[in-house]
C-alpha cells in the first residue's frame, strides 16, 4: 500500500510547479489511517473542485470519508499524499503554527455538536478566533460579535452561556463564529443533524443567505432532502467521489440514501 502512496505522491509532486485554479483544489489526495487491524484508506485518491460561491453538500455512508474531506479542507488532518489548495495555500505543506492562523482567516468551521465554550457567553465565543488571529481592535470585537449575532437573530442572547440557550440557538451561535474573521470559506460537518427539522430548515436558509452574500459553503450531510437545494451534491463512497449532481436552482427532490 505504501508504495502505491509513493507512487501517488511522485504523481502529483512533479517538477511542473503545480497552479491551482479553483478556489478548493484536492488533487489526488490519499489519507491512510494505520489501525490495530491493519491500514485503512480513509480517502483513496480523491479529486474536488470547488469554485467560489457554491454551496456544495457531501452524502454517502458512515464511513465513507466525508469528515476525512472536511477535515483535509479545514487543515484539520494532513493528506498522507496528495495536494491540498484552499484559496491560493498550499495547505498540505503549512506548519502547525501558520496551519492555525491561516484556518482562523480563511475556513469558518462548524460542528454538529456546536463546541462552544461553556466557560464564555455568546458573545466571547465569537470574538475568540479575532483575538486568536490579532484581527480587529478589542472594541471592533464586541461591536463585530453583536453584529453576527444579530445577523443569526441571537443579538438579545449576547450575554448568555451556551448552557441557557437551545441546541438551536446554539448552532446559530456557532455560525456567528464561524464568520467571525470574515473568512470566504464555511466548512460544515452535520450542521442540523442535531437539530429538530424546523430549526435544521432554518439553518439551511442562513446558508442560502451567506451564498447569496458571496460565502462558499461545503456541508457535509446525511440529509437528502437538504443535499438537493445545494448547487451541486457530491457523492462519496469508499474515500472516492462516485457520482456529482448538478442543481439549476434550490429545490426539493427525492434522492436514494
Amino acid at each position: 500500500m505504501f508504495k502505491q502512496l509513493l507512487r501517488t505522491q511522485e504523481k502529483v509532486n512533479g517538477r511542473v510547479p503545480y497552479t491551482p485554479t479553483h478556489l478548493i483544489e484536492l488533487n489526488q489526495v490519499v489519507k491512510a489511517f494505520v489501525t490495530p487491524v491493519g491500514d485503512f484508506i480513509a480517502l483513496d485518491g480523491l479529486d474536488l473542485q470547488i469554485d467560489r460561491g457554491e454551496f456544495v453538500a457531501v452524502v454517502g455512508k458512515s464511513g465513507s470519508g466525508k469528515t476525512t474531506l472536511i477535515n483535509m479542507i479545514t487543515g484539520i488532518d494532513r493528506p498522507s499524499t496528495g495536494l491540498v489548495h484552499i484559496n491560493g495555500t498550499a495547505v498540505h505543506n503549512l506548519k502547525e503554527g501558520p496551519m492555525a492562523e491561516w484556518r482562523g482567516r480563511t475556513v469558518g468551521v462548524i460542528f454538529q455538536f456546536f463546541q462552544l465554550l461553556p466557560m464564555l457567553t455568546c458573545a466571547e465565543n465569537i470574538m475568540l478566533p479575532m483575538d486568536f488571529c490579532d484581527m480587529y481592535s478589542q472594541k471592533e470585537r464586541r461591536e463585530r460579535a453583536l453584529h453576527l449575532l444579530a445577523q443569526v437573530d441571537m443579538a438579545d442572547q449576547a450575554d448568555k452561556l451556551p448552557s441557557e440557550i437551545s441546541g438551536g440557538q446554539q448552532q446559530r451561535v456557532a455560525i456567528a463564529r464561524a464568520l467571525a474573521n470574515d473568512p470566504p470559506i464555511l466548512a460544515a460537518d452535520e450542521p442540523t443533524g442535531n437539530l429538530d427539522s424546523k430549526t435544521a430548515d432554518a439553518i439551511f436558509k442562513l446558508f442560502q443567505e451567506l451564498i447569496d452574500n458571496g460565502k462558499t459553503i461545503l456541508m457535509v450531510t446525511h440529509d437528502n432532502e437538504l443535499a438537493s437545494r445545494v448547487t451541486r451534491t457530491v457523492v462519496i463512497a469508499d474515500g472516492r467521489i462516485v457520482d456529482e449532481v448538478h442543481h439549476q436552482s434550490p429545490q426539493v427532490v427525492s434522492h436514494t440514501p
